[in-house]
């Protein structure tokens, strides 16, 4: 989905079920950042389809395999002769 694309749609309301944890710290985030609960389920959410959509690694994933490589090297080297 293309970023221009979606910010000119109109809004669609719909229903969902939450752990009350989960809701009960989404409003006390919403409330701390001065932000409405919808905006930060819309950012999630778009995250959430990024992440899934996307070929590319996380960045977290690549810095563990930086610093397992940085680690592990010799060990890598001599495990693949």
């Amino acid at each position: 989905m293309q970023q221009a694309q979606i910010e000119k749609t109109a809004k669609v309301k719909f229903a969902t079920q939450a752990d009350p944890v989960v809701l009960a710290t989404l409003k006390r985030l919403a409330a701390d950042e001065g932000s409405q609960i919808q905006a930060l389920v819309d950012e999630a959410l778009r995250e959430y389809i990024e992440r899934k959509t996307s070929n590319t690694p996380r960045r977290h994933v690549l810095d563990s395999f930086r610093n397992s490589m940085a680690t592990y090297n010799s060990l890598y080297r001599e495990l693949a002769k």
